[in-house]
C-alpha cells in the first residue's frame, strides 16, 4: 500500500480510503440492507481486507444510516485501532448540538477520540460560512473539541467549490478538507491553468482527501447513455484518475464486499498505471 504525509498533520495515511457511505446507506448506488446479516457480514469482511490491505484511513458519518455505519466500523476496528484514522461527521449546528454529535459518534465508533472530525456540507451559503467562522460558531467549538482531546485535528467537506470553500480555506484554521473531484467532476482542480481549491488547500498545509472517486456511478451511467453495449470496466482508470492528481493525498472508495477491496488496493498499487495530469490536459502540441 502506498502512503503518503496528509497535510500537516504529521500523519501517514494510505492513498485509498474506506469510504463508510455504502456502509450505512439502504440502496445507495445498489440493492443493500444494513440491517440484513448478510449485507452486514459483507461489510464486516470488507473491512478485514481493507486492514489487511494496508488500509488506514477509514471515514464515516452519522448521517450514514443514521448511525449504522459508524456502528459497523466501530465493531470491525475495535481491535485495531492504535493503527487506523477514524474520520467522522458533524452537520452544522450549534455547540451543545455538535458535542453531543460528536459524543455519539465516539460511542458508536467504540473509541474515545476522532483523528478527524469534519463538518458534513454540500454547499455552503454565504450565512452558512458566516455561521462556522463568526466568534461561538461551530469552528470555536471544533476547537475546543480538539484541545480537549476528542478530535485530533478539524475539516469540512463540499461537493461544492463556491467562495465557501475558499473562505474555510482562508481561516487558516482547518487541517484538512474533503472534497468531490473525479473524472466527471474536476471543479477542485483544472491542471491546465492551474486553478481550483485543491491548489489553495495544499499552499495552507491542509490534508486533501477526494471523495465519489468513482463519480458514484455517474460515469457508468454516462457510458451506458453513449454506448449501451459497451461493457467495459472502467473502474481502474477512474481510480488511476484520482490517485494521478498530485494534491490529492486520500482517494476515498465506497465499498461493500472484500473482492472489491483487494481489487481497489491493487489498482492502487499498480504505480505505472499513473499519468501526467498537466501533461493529458495539454491542448496544444509544444
Amino acid at each position: 500500500m502506498e502512503y503518503v504525509q496528509f497535510g500537516n498533520t504529521g500523519v501517514e495515511v494510505s492513498r485509498i480510503g474506506f469510504g463508510g457511505a455504502p456502509a450505512g446507506l439502504r440502496n445507495y448506488l445498489q440493492p443493500f440492507e444494513p440491517d440484513a446479516p448478510d449485507d452486514r457480514q459483507h461489510i464486516l469482511d470488507a473491512i478485514d481486507a481493507a486492514l489487511e490491505s494496508g488500509i488506514n484511513y477509514f471515514d464515516t458519518a452519522p448521517g450514514y444510516g443514521s448511525g449504522r455505519s459508524e456502528e459497523m466500523l466501530g465493531y470491525a476496528l475495535r481491535g485495531h485501532r492504535g493503527q487506523v484514522f477514524l474520520a467522522s461527521k458533524a452537520g452544522l449546528c450549534g455547540p451543545d448540538e455538535l458535542r453531543r454529535s460528536v459524543e455519539n459518534s465516539l460511542q458508536r465508533l467504540q473509541t474515545d477520540r476522532l483523528d478527524f472530525l469534519q463538518i458534513h456540507g454540500t454547499s455552503y451559503t454565504d450565512d452558512a460560512v458566516r455561521s462556522v467562522l463568526q466568534r461561538g460558531g461551530m469552528l470555536e467549538q471544533m476547537l475546543r473539541l480538539k484541545e480537549e482531546g476528542l478530535v485530533r485535528f478539524i475539516g469540512f467537506t463540499s461537493e461544492d467549490n463556491n467562495a465557501a470553500v475558499y473562505e474555510f480555506i482562508r481561516s487558516g484554521q482547518f487541517d484538512m478538507m474533503q472534497i468531490c473531484y473525479n473524472v466527471c467532476m474536476q471543479h477542485p482542480y483544472d491542471p491546465n491553468r492551474p486553478f481550483g481549491s485543491m491548489l489553495e488547500a495544499e499552499k495552507a498545509g491542509m490534508g486533501i482527501a477526494a471523495m465519489r472517486t468513482t463519480s458514484s456511478g455517474l460515469f457508468k451511467r454516462w457510458m451506458n447513455l453513449v454506448d449501451p453495449n459497451n461493457r467495459f470496466d472502467y473502474t481502474r482508470a477512474l481510480i488511476q484518475f484520482v490517485l494521478s492528481n498530485p494534491h490529492v493525498d486520500v482517494a476515498l472508495i465506497g465499498m461493500r464486499t472484500a473482492g472489491e477491496v483487494r481489487e481497489n488496493a491493487a489498482i492502487c498499487d499498480d504505480t505505472a498505471g499513473r499519468v501526467n495530469l498537466r501533461e493529458l490536459f495539454t491542448y496544444y502540441l509544444q
